[in-house]
């Protein structure tokens, strides 16, 4: 069976990557879905698809599992009803959708199963709270695979942040 796992991975944390570990001891492939692919530059959207792909297929390839895992950005809106026909164009096929978006699964359920998957340490393993920690310049290290820690350095994505909150106003998460 072949499961769907969408976010916006913003960044991709050890929460995301405990799903899916969790998705992939149950099933036989997953597709992830970046999606947002059009928004960056934002303290919402600090990094584009493309970085957010790196970053997610590094830590993969880190944790040998990038063979089990069909990877790719989606330019969309959540809050479109056609979200699902718009997954369905560029995506492969896939059986379920794994989520706890209460958006997604109102938008999917009539078509698709929902699996909710275990929440790991939500309070802890959130973008929101990461981002947030990024900006204050408190250890965020050690909420991420090591490689996408490595990626954001690189790349200067906590400059980058600290950069956009000069400027720009984060929406309500």
């Amino acid at each position: 069976m072949r499961v769907l796992f969408p976010g916006r991975f913003q960044p991709f944390h050890l929460g995301h990557l405990s799903v899916v570990k969790w998705a992939l001891e149950r099933f036989d492939e997953l597709v992830l879905i970046v999606g947002s692919a059009q928004e960056s530059h934002t303290l919402y959207n600090p990094f584009t698809a493309g970085e957010r792909v790196e970053m997610i297929y590094n830590a993969l390839e880190e944790e040998s599992l990038y063979k089990k895992v069909f990877l790719f950005p989606l330019m969309e809106s959540i809050s479109n009803k056609n979200w699902i026909h718009d997954v369905e164009l560029v995506s492969p096929k896939f059986d379920a959708v794994i989520t706890g978006n209460p958006l997604v699964i109102t938008s999917i359920r009539d078509k698709y199963e929902v699996i909710v998957p275990k929440q790991f340490n939500r309070e802890k393993y959130n973008s929101t709270l990461i981002r947030s920690m990024i900006l204050k310049g408190d250890n965020w290290k050690d909420l991420v695979p090591y490689p996408v820690y490595e990626f954001i350095k690189r790349i200067h994505g906590e400059e980058r942040m600290v950069d956009l909150s000069k400027t720009d106003k984060a929406p309500e998460d």
